[in-house]
């Protein structure tokens, strides 16, 4: 159960996110659920699995407290719909390349 303003989600490798209700209205996040209802269908056990690793929300989470660009958003949605974002040496990839640290939270 998450506290008040919060809500639970799980990576693909059953990581527990605890992200405040806000995170709902992110793109990056919508894309996610989008994403998981078609790979994994509605969750009938009551835990919301997204499409990508511990490492993949740590980095989406980080972008999102930062605030990245549009630009950005967008990039990772790109990412994350064409299964590149499940590793975190892709990850590591985009980062040197595009200069985004990556933080563990």
């Amino acid at each position: 159960m998450a506290e008040k303003g919060h809500f639970v989600v799980y990576s693909a490798d059953e990581k527990r996110y605890v992200l405040p209700l806000e995170y709902l209205k992110n793109e990056i996040v919508m894309e996610l659920f989008k994403l998981a209802e078609d790979e994994f269908g509605l969750p009938s056990n009551g835990h919301l699995i997204l499409p990508c690793d511990a490492a993949c929300m740590e980095y989406v989470i980080g972008l999102i407290k930062r605030k990245a660009s549009k630009d950005v958003e967008k990039a990772l949605i790109m990412s994350v719909a064409s299964d590149r974002c499940l590793s975190s040496s892709y990850l590591y990839q985009q980062e040197t390349s595009q200069q985004l640290p990556m933080r563990s939270f």
